[in-house]
């Protein structure tokens, strides 16, 4: 990005920038009062000034937004408020208003935290065609690894800050496991498979039920 836009500067060129990022976020950041067309339209503000933006956009930014909702699977609620849809429904709004800023860049925080497991893979795994199909690159922040393994082209693991693993999700082995997660080798029984580990207890005896009793 900074080479696409140069040193960051300026107040021109870094806004340049920042509407081609766009984010994604773990709570969605919609304004629960508005549709949500109006929402995704919130996504071209960027591309206008202060004042112009006080006034109804234009209709070709009103088109874009609706062909966002559309390719999220949502231009049936278009019209609806966001209060009135469902966390994954309202996750799907989130995508659109990134789409519509026509990004180079999504940045996505855990963008599947707090959604079930069948709505989180819907959500991954549309993010990710999206992305695939627009060449938009992704960083995504994600606790959930088996999602990172199965949606993603390149992980990156990090511990304490630094860079532990930097490679392709069919690369990632247990080692690197042990150190983003600071475990003991010894936890690892087998390639990928964790060790059971029986809890340290000392056993009751007859007289300490009859105690107990």
């Amino acid at each position: 990005m900074s080479g696409e836009f140069g040193e960051l500067t300026n107040r021109r060129i870094l806004r340049q920038h920042r509407s081609r990022t766009a984010m994604v976020f773990q709570h969605h950041q919609l304004i629960e009062r508005y549709t949500a067309l109006q929402n995704v339209l919130t996504g071209r503000l960027a591309y206008h000034g202060t004042w112009r933006s006080l006034l109804p956009l234009p209709r070709q930014d009103l088109e874009l937004a609706l062909q966002c909702l559309d390719r999220v699977g949502l231009a049936d609620k278009a019209l609806s408020r966001v209060d009135q849809l469902s966390g994954g429904q309202q996750q799907r709004v989130g995508i659109a208003r990134a789409l519509v800023q026509q990004p180079s860049m999504i940045l996505a925080d855990e963008p599947v935290a707090s959604l079930d497991p069948a709505t989180s893979e819907k959500v991954l795994g549309l993010l990710r065609d999206i992305c695939q199909e627009d060449g938009i690159t992704a960083v995504i922040s994600l606790h959930q690894l088996e999602y990172a393994q199965r949606f993603a082209d390149r992980i990156i693991g990090l511990s304490n800050a630094h860079i532990v693993f930097d490679d392709a999700p069919e690369n990632l082995k247990s080692k690197h496991l042990d150190e983003i997660y600071h475990r003991s080798p010894s936890v690892v029984a087998a390639e990928g498979k964790p060790a059971i580990h029986k809890p340290k207890t000392t056993p009751i005896t007859t007289d300490v039920l009859e105690i107990a009793q």
